[in-house]
């Protein structure tokens, strides 16, 4: 038995090692006649060259297309019902002043869940009432924040931050503008710690009878306080059911659940909140086995569901917002490294048997995409320097770090002569790696760079060693290596 017979299914075949898969790449990316990759007809050599590697290579018009397709896609789904919808990008999955001006030049608002974000925010110039903040554990510096900055939305995650909120409002003579996230018990199909809308979590306000509370619910007991709240305007409700989902149900089952919540609001107050956010969550393509719809069917799903719920609940649809994030921002990049190291070992297999196992060490790694080691996430890879007409064996891409689980890609097939000096890219990395990146092994993080119309700039720098010393309080006082040798 071989390695490759062990690999699972939805892997690509040996004879298709240098082939792109479209899903997978930014859309301006291609190979050139020699087998090169390149992006906006600038080549990975040049970028190499110019940046250096590891780095995380952006497609500005892809992201600015992708955000747009969200954007129209919605607004024409529910154009009928309530004028359109209010897309905000969700700065958590990647966030820089750059992208934060693209998102607002191409008509969608900004989610943040920092006050780390919203200065990114604030430097990008996006006005406030064009933000959301998000986040289970706000602190007093980042509501007041908040409130200094006008924003348009705070998404109050529990009963004592609504008070905390309604305090600091009060106090300045104003009225927040809340969002209260809910749990609608929807258990989406993802990793257990990317799965957002089941009780046992640390995120909203669930929906299920309190025995406690007389069989009120916190969310319907947090919208009673938010109603009588001097310093709160409750504008509607929230949920987030998860991330990296491809089926619709449970968007479906969510936002029907919803509704019959702001139904009961009506019955029991009289009062039809305005707004209801239905989260994000769509699922990209990291592998062949991923099969991420278009946002124009997403967008039709969600409102046929919407419209009869309303018309069956007697409800005047609510003004509906999303939070896309991977799925504008992820297919957009990809991470280029420089091939190393190179080993063949044997390992066992279920017949009792052993087999080849190839790794193939590249200069980067857990530091600069932490998601295999924190959800066992499957990415892929392809030699981008050149083609190659050996044979395609079964590899295993890992990064330098001192950990046996610094795992890139786990299983990949590539050309048997990839070795030291030949440039990897791997695609999909757009969402959630340059945002989870750490310099561990005191491992500078990589420089992002951004690609249009055959011309790349730096949008963020990469880390120096100088960096990296900058915050030990220490390093000043520390005798140089010359001093040391007298």
């Amino acid at each position: 038995m071989t390695v490759s017979e062990l690999a699972p299914e939805w892997l690509s075949h040996p004879e298709d090692a240098n082939a792109l898969r479209p899903q997978m790449w930014a859309r301006d990316v291609s190979r050139t006649a020699n087998g090169e990759l390149q992006v906006a007809g600038v080549s990975v050599a040049e970028l190499a060259a110019e940046f250096g590697t590891p780095l995380f290579v952006v497609s500005e018009a892809d992201f600015r297309a992708r955000a747009r397709d969200f954007k129209d896609s919605f607004d024409a789904a529910f154009a009928g019902l309530c004028g359109g919808v209010d897309v905000y990008y969700a700065g958590k999955a990647f966030l820089c002043t750059a992208v934060a001006r693209w998102v607002r030049e191409e008509g969608l608002r900004l989610d943040t869940c920092s006050g780390g974000e919203l200065a990114v925010a604030l430097r990008a110039g996006i006005p406030g009432a064009e933000l959301g903040l998000h986040g289970n554990n706000k602190s007093d510096a980042e509501l007041t924040r908040a409130l200094d900055m006008g924003l348009g939305r705070i998404v109050v995650d529990s009963m004592a931050e609504l008070h905390r909120l309604d305090a600091l409002a009060v106090s300045r003579g104003e009225q927040a503008n809340v969002m209260l996230r809910l749990t609608p018990g929807v258990h989406a199909h993802t990793h257990e710690f990317i799965a957002t809308a089941h009780e046992d979590q640390k995120f909203g306000l669930s929906m299920a009878p309190d025995p406690a509370a007389g069989g009120v619910s916190p969310a319907a007991a947090a919208v009673d306080a938010a109603l009588q709240a001097k310093g709160i305007r409750l504008l509607g409700l929230h949920c987030h059911i998860g991330s990296q989902i491809f089926e619709p149900e449970g968007f479906e089952l969510a936002a029907k659940r919803l509704l019959g919540f702001l139904a009961d609001i009506k019955a029991a107050h009289g009062v039809e909140l305005p707004e209801l956010d239905l989260g994000g969550g769509y699922g990209i393509a990291y592998t062949e086995a991923d099969t991420p719809r278009p946002p124009a069917e997403i967008a039709q799903a969600m409102a046929a569901v919407v419209g009869s719920t309303c018309t069956e609940l007697g409800l005047a649809v609510p003004r509906i917002s999303i939070e896309p994030g991977r799925a504008i921002v992820g297919p957009t990049t990809f991470t280029l490294y420089r091939a190393g190291t190179v080993k063949t070992v044997r390992v066992d297999t279920a017949d009792g048997g052993t087999a080849e196992r190839r790794y193939v060490s590249v200069d980067g790694g857990m530091s600069d995409n932490a998601r295999p080691v924190l959800y066992d996430a499957d990415y892929s890879a392809v030699l981008a320097s050149r083609t190659s007409e050996d044979d395609a064996v079964m590899s295993r891409v890992v990064g330098k770090h001192c950990e046996s689980g610094d795992i890139v890609v786990r299983d990949v097939y590539l050309p048997a002569d990839t070795g030291d000096g030949d440039l990897l890219a791997v695609p999909g990395t757009g969402a959630y790696c340059w945002a989870l990146s750490s310099n561990y092994n005191y491992i500078a993080r990589p420089p992002v760079v951004a690609v249009l119309d055959g011309a790349a700039r730096l949008i963020i720098r990469g880390e120096t060693e100088d960096d990296l010393l900058a915050r030990d309080v220490d390093a000043a006082s520390v005798r140089s290596p010359e001093s040391l040798k007298e």
